[in-house]
């Protein structure tokens, strides 16, 4: 088989391009959201649509599966040249709730182009990657240059909960020698990366407890604690005066010597006017490779309607992010460690674990990493990719890494800074996308060398 240039990739990549577009609006239009059990026939009709776009890139096998009621994956599977290398290729086709309609510009399920974007939820996170893997599909036609197996999940945004019974049922038919897990996103519009770690995640909520009713505030004020100050008191007690973690025992670790301007800083992450960072070390240590924590929701009495009563019950969510290297096991002890010592007054302390997600390193080195970087660096015209940590959480990563130790994994993307994951107006780059195609497409070229 003649291999495809360079030259020849790119001019495919234009050809290809207007019907990739077409059929990611296709899928944005499917209201796939996974945490909504009214819309399950969606998320259903998605991974149809989605066994539908593989099948037509010419897959022996394929089929759609599930697991002890999960979300429906598709799963597939097109051999390559004799001795070639396998690819697995991940993205998940599930989206994230896209909450009150009038904070989005357009309607959130009606593909909608403005400036350089495409706006709608999951028009980045995640269909654009699956129509990535489909466009590196569609560009080599009948000429792939190496095996590939896809899989693409329907849960990844509730957890992927059944994702390791999943990789465990069908172990042999997802075994390769590459990964590709197009989940994460570059470091600029410009300017590419390979996410290389990704902190943990522990989840915990705390209640304190002060009375066993509700009593005058007037009356017992100044001898009762009531219990909203009793877990102020507490929550102030997990960051030093810095703004640093101060839960003993949890672990940090150097970062990549990126820059992060600071006036880029701001601008991405919404901060307030005048508001100061917190914490020590270099910026995207911060973000990255040391543990953050977050108080993410408080039950108590709203203020309007407020009466003068001691409340006898609090309620707090903590999000602890864990750097890399460290475990959820251990998180989760030392939090606990921390709470118990800090807690005030007697009260009384009730702590329940909601969920973890285990934190990653990847090791990028080898000729995968070879491969993909270059590619990377043509795609961007010579920019060279940058080893980007991601300070949010991605556990499935973790899944796939013990579940496939022989592999190497790359985790790539298509969002960028301005992407808005998640929130309101979650929108596509479209260059950057075109690109993102054309990297794959390099890279699985430069694996079939290799």
């Amino acid at each position: 088989m003649t291999e495809l240039t360079s030259d020849s990739i790119r001019a495919r990549v234009a050809e290809v391009l207007p019907g990739l577009r077409r059929d990611l609006e296709d899928l944005v239009r499917i209201e796939s959201v996974s945490a909504d059990p009214a819309r399950a026939g969606e998320v259903q009709r998605s991974a149809e649509a989605v066994r539908d776009l593989l099948a037509a890139e010419g897959f022996e096998t394929l089929q759609i599966v599930s697991i002890d009621g999960g979300a429906p994956a598709v799963i597939g599977h097109r051999p390559g040249p004799e001795g070639a290398p396998t690819v697995l290729l991940y993205a998940h086709h599930d989206v994230q709730p896209e909450n009150d309609h009038a904070d989005w510009d357009s309607p959130p399920f009606v593909p909608t182009e403005r400036g350089d974007r495409l706006y709608g939820r999951g028009a980045a996170d995640d269909k654009a990657g699956i129509i990535t893997h489909i466009g590196a599909l569609r560009i080599f036609g009948d000429e792939l240059p190496v095996g590939i197996k896809v899989f693409i999940e329907g849960e990844e945004e509730v957890g992927s909960e059944t994702l390791p019974a999943l990789l465990e049922a069908h172990q042999a038919e997802l075994a390769a020698d590459v990964i590709v897990i197009a989940d994460s996103g570059n470091w600029d519009i410009g300017e590419p990366a390979l996410t290389t770690s990704l902190r943990g995640l522990v989840r915990m909520d705390v209640e304190v407890r002060t009375l066993t009713h509700a009593v005058h505030s007037g009356m017992w004020g100044g001898l009762v604690p009531d219990s909203i100050m009793t877990l102020a008191r507490l929550i102030s007690s997990l960051h030093d005066d810095r703004g640093n973690v101060a839960i003993e025992g949890l672990h940090s670790r150097p970062a990549a010597d990126v820059d992060y301007p600071e006036a880029r800083l701001r601008a991405e992450s919404g901060a307030a006017p005048g508001i100061e960072w917190i914490g020590e070390g270099t910026t995207v240590e911060r973000l990255w490779t040391k543990p953050a924590l977050s108080i993410t929701g408080l039950d108590a009495p709203k203020v309007e309607g407020a009466s003068n009563t001691l409340v006898p019950a609090a309620r707090c969510r903590i999000s602890l992010r864990i750097a890399p290297g460290d475990t959820t096991a251990n998180a989760v002890k030392c939090l606990q460690r921390h709470l118990e010592a800090h807690v005030p007054w007697g009260a009384t302390l009730t702590t329940t674990v909601v969920d973890t997600g285990e934190a990653t390193q990847i090791d990028a080195t080898g000729p995968a990493y070879d491969a993909a970087r270059e590619a990377f660096t043509e795609a961007w015209d010579g920019t060279a990719p940058i080893d980007m940590g991601v300070g949010g959480s991605i556990p499935f990563i973790a899944e796939f890494l013990e579940a496939f130790p022989e592999a190497s994994v790359l985790v790539t993307g298509v969002e960028d800074p301005d992407t808005r994951a998640h929130g309101a107006n979650e929108g596509l780059h479209l260059a950057e996308f075109e690109k993102v195609v054309l990297a794959e497409a390099l890279m699985l070229r430069n694996l079939a060398r290799g």
